[in-house]
């Protein structure tokens, strides 16, 4: 009744989007796609992608998540109704996404059907002392190109067929922890080449916006 300021949420499910709602939040001002990848029925879905040993293994496990992902932010788009919804691209340091202790590195080894020395390696080279300057953020999807891709097809697919139920959708796409204007301008550009084709081939037109975080 006093508030001057619309106030946005952070939500990363649609439960948590529906909760906001009723607390009265006038958007998502960031919706944490990592948290998205965590659940049992997916983590070991981005385990394998971060286990490929190549581009076509990672596309093929991505494909896989894309929609969970789609979903996710269908039932996002449904729940704010026509309000904003910021929404970050993958950010955290891979490694987050494996086991670190060793009982835990030797049963994912057995589930996944891999040699125990390679998981061991793999998972060594992805640690970071500071992963901050280091393999995170835009710098993920700079290396991965197609991980970026997957994710900006989830969210304008999903605007998409939300839109198409006649639901107002304002998808903002945020690229994570850029450090220089070049790392922005190419996923930027990447972005709008998938999200321009995935609007095109539905037919139905999306307005979005993509930019970055200042921190």
């Amino acid at each position: 009744e006093t508030r001057r300021l619309k106030v946005r949420t952070n939500a990363d499910t649609p439960q948590d989007a529906r909760q906001a709602i009723e607390f009265g939040a006038q958007g998502i001002g960031l919706c944490r796609t990592e948290h998205m990848f965590f659940g049992e029925d997916r983590i070991m879905k981005m385990r394998e992608m971060i286990l490929a040993e190549n581009e076509e293994a990672r596309r093929a496990a991505l494909a896989k998540i894309l929609p969970m992902q789609q979903e996710d932010f269908d039932g996002i788009f449904r729940a704010m109704h026509g309000l904003p919804v910021t929404i970050r691209l993958l950010d955290p340091p891979l490694h987050e996404f494996l086991p670190q202790e060793t009982k835990d590195i030797k049963a994912l080894a057995a589930e996944m059907d891999v040699p125990l020395e390679m998981l061991e390696r793999k998972i060594e080279s992805l640690h970071e002392l500071n992963p901050m300057l280091g393999h995170r953020g835009c710098r993920l999807s700079l290396t991965y190109p197609e991980i970026c891709e997957m994710q900006v097809a989830a969210i304008i697919g999903a605007a998409c067929a939300v839109k198409k139920d006649g639901i107002d959708v304002q998808p903002e796409i945020m690229i994570p922890l850029t450090g220089a204007q070049p790392e922005l301008a190419v996923l930027r550009n990447l972005s709008i080449e998938v999200a321009d084709r995935i609007i095109a081939e539905t037919g139905v037109e999306v307005s979005y916006l993509v930019g970055t975080m200042i921190e």
